[in-house]
C-alpha cells in the first residue's frame, strides 16, 4: 500500500489535485504528472463505485498516492472504499470532536477502532497480503477532515486533539458560504477562520490543508501555513482548456482568416 501520512504529519509540502470526472484515463494523466497525492472526489465528482475502483486500478502504477473523498462521515462507506484500495480518505463537513472520532475510529481496524476485518478484497491483495496490510494499515492510512462551518471553527481545537485527526482540510468554498461571505477570501472572518484552523493544527502535531485554483492562491497558502494542498482538478482543467481553444475559433469565425 501506497502512503503518504507520514510525510503529511512531517508537513511537508504536498503536492495533489482532484479527480472529479469519474475517467480511469483523466485519472491515469495525473497519475504520470508527477502529484505526490491524487484524490478522487466521489461527494461531488461524477463517479460511482465501479468508476472509483477503475481510477485506483489506473492511478496503481503511478507515483501518486491516490486518496477518496466520500459522500459522507459513513463508517460503511468508509470501509468499502479502503477495501478497495485507497490510501486514505477524506470525511466532509466535520464540525465536532465526537464526529472527528466517528472518522478516526472507521479507518482503523479493532482495539484502535471499529473497521470491519475482510480478507478477500484488493487492498490486501485479495488474501496474500492481508497480514502485512491489517497489521501496519492503521498507522499507514491518511485520516482527512475537512473544515467547512463556523461550528467546525468554533471546535478547532477539540477536533485537532483527536487521535487519528491527521489533517484539517479547510473547504474555503463552504466555509466562506456558512460564514456568510460567499467567496470574500480576503474578508477578516475568513482569514481569522483561516489563521485558527492552521494554528490548531500545527499545535496539536497535526496537518493544515486547503484546495487552491491559481498560483497566486498556492502561494498565499503556502505562506499561511498550509502544506497538504490541492490545485485545481480535471474537470477545471479540461473545461478552462476547451473554454481557451473555442475562443480561439472565435477569433477566426468572426475576422475570416484572421491573421496568420
Amino acid at each position: 500500500m501506497k502512503s503518504i501520512r507520514d510525510r503529511a504529519l512531517k508537513r511537508e509540502i504536498l503536492a495533489g489535485t482532484f479527480l472529479n470526472l469519474g475517467s480511469s484515463l483523466t485519472a491515469e494523466i495525473a497519475g504520470q504528472a508527477g502529484f505526490d497525492w491524487i484524490l478522487i472526489d466521489m461527494e461531488h465528482g461524477a463517479g460511482n463505485r465501479t468508476e472509483l475502483l477503475m481510477q485506483l486500478q489506473a492511478l496503481e502504477s503511478s507515483p501518486s498516492v491516490p486518496l477518496v473523498r466520500i459522500a459522507w462521515n459513513d463508517p460503511i462507506i468508509v470501509k468499502q472504499v479502503l477495501d478497495l484500495g485507497a490510501a486514505g480518505i477524506m470525511m466532509p463537513y466535520v464540525q465536532t470532536a465526537e464526529e472527528a472520532r466517528r472518522a478516526a475510529a472507521s479507518m482503523r481496524y479493532p482495539p484502535s477502532g471499529n473497521r470491519s476485518v475482510a480478507v478477500m478484497n484488493r487492498a490486501c491483495g485479495f488474501g496474500p497480503g492481508f497480514n502485512e496490510y491489517f497489521q501496519t494499515a492503521g498507522s499507514r492510512l491518511l485520516t482527512i477532515l475537512q473544515i467547512e462551518s463556523p461550528l467546525a471553527v468554533d471546535n478547532i481545537d477539540e477536533i485537532a486533539g483527536v487521535d487519528g485527526a491527521d489533517v484539517l482540510f479547510v473547504g474555503p468554498m463552504d466555509l466562506s458560504v456558512g460564514l456568510g461571505l460567499p467567496q470574500q477570501w480576503e474578508h477578516p472572518k475568513m482569514r481569522h477562520a483561516i489563521e485558527k484552523v492552521v494554528n490548531a493544527s500545527q499545535k496539536a502535531g497535526k496537518t493544515a490543508g486547503t484546495i487552491v485554483s491559481n498560483e497566486a492562491e498556492l502561494k498565499r497558502a503556502i505562506a499561511d501555513g498550509f502544506t497538504m494542498l490541492a490545485f485545481s482538478s480535471d474537470g477545471a482543467v479540461m473545461a478552462k482548456g476547451m473554454r481557451e481553444i473555442a475562443t480561439i475559433y472565435e477569433k477566426y469565425k468572426n475576422n475570416g482568416f484572421g491573421e496568420r
